[in-house]
């Protein structure tokens, strides 16, 4: 890599979206991987100063570890953009759109990429029983309940009941304005990294859990990741293809991830959501996919560098 344009890196952290704390884990570890690589590093977190006084710091590039809203949705992103400091990751608007779960399915349901059947709830939306019992008959019995515009499976709930669904609307709209409600599908969870323009080999992720939830991805030690996962090696460049193509169908590019869950009756792999800004301490997904091609987590570092360049 060219480093030649670099004279010192900014590894935004922390915010103040509800993914703050998993955001200052993976700054943390990003920083320190920046070091070790010997490449003059700071840590900004845009919630205690300005984004201008990176450009009064002498920063050069911007390495983005925000998740979640202000730093995985565009916002920063533009901020970046018009004061002219590049960074890593996917530009505004294909940021703005993978964060959009809805818009996102949009995209991917006019291209005929498979996803689960879906309705979006707006906080305008009278919930009465009329529109439970709708929702209910278009997607149940068994359905999930999502913010649409929140990662890491904040507010988000499996129900199975008309009188759970209310409950969980309600819930998930006080984290957002519109709630995305899901058709239950049964089979087992994928997430496909991308790095560069290629796909990484596949994880499956198996928990315990009703489902893999905020607590399942970093709290538990139940939680069971495998890679290579249990596909074939056609399977594995099918849906490694179709991560490479529904993330670029969002305008995304650079680094990322997308997650799938497996039809158990069909066997086909439904788009759930790509990620922007993946989780990126030393135990996340994406480093793990890394270190089974033989790249290990201060290489990917770098490698992730590079997609601001």
């Amino acid at each position: 890599m060219n480093t030649s344009t670099i004279k010192k890196v900014a590894v935004l952290y922390g915010g103040d979206s509800a993914e703050r704390e998993i955001s200052l884990r993976s700054g943390q570890a990003v920083y320190q991987a920046l070091i070790a690589n010997s490449i003059d590093a700071i840590l900004f977190d845009p919630s205690e100063e300005r984004i201008e006084q990176l450009k009064l710091k002498n920063v050069s590039h911007v390495w983005i570890a925000l998740h979640g809203r202000g730093g995985e949705d565009g916002t920063v992103q533009a901020v970046l953009e018009y004061i002219g400091l590049p960074y890593t990751g996917s530009n505004q608007q294909g940021s703005a759109i993978a964060m959009d779960k809805w818009r996102s399915k949009l995209i991917w349901k006019a291209l005929n990429y498979p996803v689960a059947a879906h309705y979006l709830v707006k906080k305008e939306t009278n919930i009465d029983d009329a529109l439970l019992r709708k929702v209910t008959a278009k997607l149940g019995p068994v359905m999930f309940v999502k913010p649409s515009h929140e990662g890491s499976s904040v507010g988000m709930s499996k129900v199975k009941s008309i009188d759970e669904l209310g409950i969980a609307i309600e819930s998930a709209l006080k984290f957002d304005d519109e709630v995305l409600v899901e058709s239950f599908v049964s089979g087992k969870e994928y997430t496909v990294s991308i790095l560069n323009g290629k796909a990484l080999p596949s994880i499956s992720m198996v928990t315990p859990r009703e489902f893999y939830d905020f607590t399942a991805k970093y709290n538990s030690t139940d939680t069971e990741y495998h890679c290579p996962s249990d596909l074939t090696s056609e399977e594995e460049t099918e849906i490694g293809q179709l991560a490479l193509d529904a993330f670029a169908a969002l305008g995304c590019s650079g680094w990322g991830r997308v997650d799938f869950i497996r039809d158990s009756n069909s066997n086909d792999f439904k788009i759930l959501e790509a990620n922007t800004v993946p989780g990126m301490t030393e135990s996340s997904l994406v480093p793990k996919a890394a270190k089974q091609v033989g790249i290990d987590f201060n290489q990917l570092v770098l490698e992730i560098l590079k997609t601001s360049l």
